[in-house]
């Protein structure tokens, strides 16, 4: 049996966050099981974990549903993570959650990286904030992450059902491959850099016909 957890951040009732979490769960789950194996889908919501994090800042203790939250974390074979855009950034209660972690939870662990935002000019939240946090906490991001804006719900171009038909299919075939996956299956060793001959500028200039640097 797989286990992938959903952990949506969405902060109003309903969200649209929690809309996307449902549709990323729903087509992974789907994924997996086209593979041959079977699986259990697991939401975890923060909204109603907000006030025991906070606790647990303080305390370095979880209690009672949230220690329940991180423990089904722990054991997945692979995470769907959806945060709301706030000042172009995750949520600060997505990121959180995410502190309170032990610092090895996330070793190798397959992980989809998803956001929503009202319009599209947030996008590369994915790429500038998110895919670098779980970069950093050694999980293995899968290529393809998803972002929703209001308007690509409901839309009838069907981009937004491609997008997660696409990155869902991807951590399925991590997930559906052996369970979690090693940074080191993924991200081998560094080759040496080859050293790059770097003509200086004057002697370009030179070329060019210019007798002087500006």
């Amino acid at each position: 049996m797989k286990r992938i957890v959903v952990v949506a951040a969405g902060l109003s009732v309903p969200s649209s966050t929690r809309l996307l979490a449902d549709l990323l769960g729903g087509a992974v789950e789907r994924s997996v099981e086209a593979r041959g194996a079977e699986v259990e889908v697991e939401v975890v919501e923060l909204r109603p974990l907000a006030h025991a994090l906070a606790d647990h800042l303080l305390t370095g203790f979880p209690s009672g549903d949230l220690a329940t939250a991180i423990d089904h974390v722990h054991r997945a074979d692979g995470l769907v993570v959806v945060t709301p855009v706030f000042a172009a950034s995750y949520s600060g209660l997505f990121k959180t959650f995410f502190d309170v972690l032990d610092q090895d939870a996330l070793d190798g662990k397959p992980v989809l990286v998803a956001a929503t935002a009202g319009t599209a000019r947030h996008s590369l939240v994915l790429e500038h904030a998110l895919r670098p946090l779980f970069s950093y906490l050694h999980a293995v991001v899968v290529p393809t992450g998803v972002f929703a804006a209001t308007e690509d719900f409901g839309g009838t171009d069907g981009a937004l059902e491609k997008r997660v038909e696409r990155a869902t299919g991807e951590l399925a075939a991590l997930v559906a491959g052996g369970g979690s996956t090693s940074t080191a299956d993924v991200d081998p060793a560094p080759r040496p850099a080859r050293r790059a001959t770097v003509t200086p500028f004057e002697q370009l200039l030179r070329e060019a016909g210019g007798d002087s640097v500006r």
